[in-house]
């Protein structure tokens, strides 16, 4: 019997995945053309870079989490239905032009219509029940979609910003002199700019996912999380302000090449490890609280005494 049980699911789950199989397959062929630009976009888009791996970390993530995700599937037809109508609906009016046509809205349009198109369609196939277990996975194709052009030069804005005023922090702490206005910091014997291209919008957002993906295999708390999460603001223009004074003091002291050099260019892993390193802790510090939390406490024995 058990084993008759086991034989019927079984087929039961390969027929959907065979039907979701083909439903991805159909998708792919629709949006073929917003799939291909935001591939272009991405190689061509520091800010986007990440987009190309996305969906492989989505998929690897429902394929090592499959047993807990597949446990206990089910028909849920008009939630996912609803969210591929809502999906091919704005789909069709980026097609059509309805939606605003400055920068790259209709490309972030069409890229949310795909990523509602293949949640509802793992809606449809699996039920409620796998949807809640894969929910990490699936919100995490979100980051397909690229930010409108507004948003990211708010975000890279603020980024500046915030480098801009650690920099100069930095300069005092270590002595030297600097006279800000705006992004332009004048030295005693340089002149720099924190310009959008130092505001280290293409780390932040490396950084972002790393953690992201960090808190989701060993962190459940949703404050710890947040907490997390949270830190990466900080550390990100921290390690931008450090990366700038470092480059300027090594250009002043050592050669001036260094401003315009290889580890100016091509170092910003170099900080990115150290941004790492400063968030390891803190890492280290919330995953060993979670542990202690859901460890089990000893039983503790009652022993009597006989009273005379």
């Amino acid at each position: 019997m058990d084993v008759s049980i086991a034989t019927i699911r079984t087929d039961n789950l390969s027929r959907r995945h065979a039907a979701f199989g083909v439903f991805w397959v159909v998708s792919l062929l629709i949006f073929w053309r917003t799939i291909s630009a935001l591939i272009e976009y991405s190689l061509h888009h520091e800010s986007c870079s990440h987009i190309i791996l996305i969906p492989l970390i989505s998929a690897y993530l429902l394929f090592t989490e499959r047993k807990r995700i597949f446990f206990a599937t089910s028909s849920t037809g008009t939630p996912g239905v609803g969210l591929v109508v809502i999906g091919a609906i704005l789909y069709w009016l980026v097609i059509r032009g309805s939606v605003p046509e400055q920068g790259n809205v209709p490309l972030s349009s069409a890229a949310l219509a795909l990523v509602l198109v293949w949640i509802g369609g793992f809606l449809w196939s699996y039920g409620f029940a796998s949807a809640r277990a894969a929910m990490f996975p699936l919100l995490f194709l979100a980051l397909m979609v690229p930010l409108p052009d507004p948003a990211l030069s708010w975000v890279i804005s603020l980024l500046q910003r915030g480098s801009t005023e650690v920099t100069c922090l930095l300069f005092e702490m270590v002595g030297v002199p600097v006279l800000r206005q705006g992004f332009v910091l004048s030295l005693p014997t340089v002149v720099i700019e924190v310009a959008s291209e130092c505001s280290g919008i293409r780390s932040s957002i490396a950084l972002f996912i790393t953690c992201l993906l960090a808190a989701h295999f060993s962190l459940r708390t949703p404050w710890k999380i947040l907490v997390f999460l949270l830190l990466v603001f900080p550390l990100v223009v921290i390690k931008n302000g450090v990366r700038i004074v470092t480059l300027t003091l090594l250009s002043i002291h050592v050669d001036p090449s260094f401003l315009h050099g290889n580890l100016h260019h091509d170092g910003g892993f170099v900080f990115f490890a150290l941004a790492l390193l400063l968030l390891l802790p803190v890492f280290l510090a919330l995953e060993r609280s979670e542990r202690q939390r859901v460890q089990p406490k000893p039983q503790q024995t009652k022993i009597g005494v006989a009273e005379d």
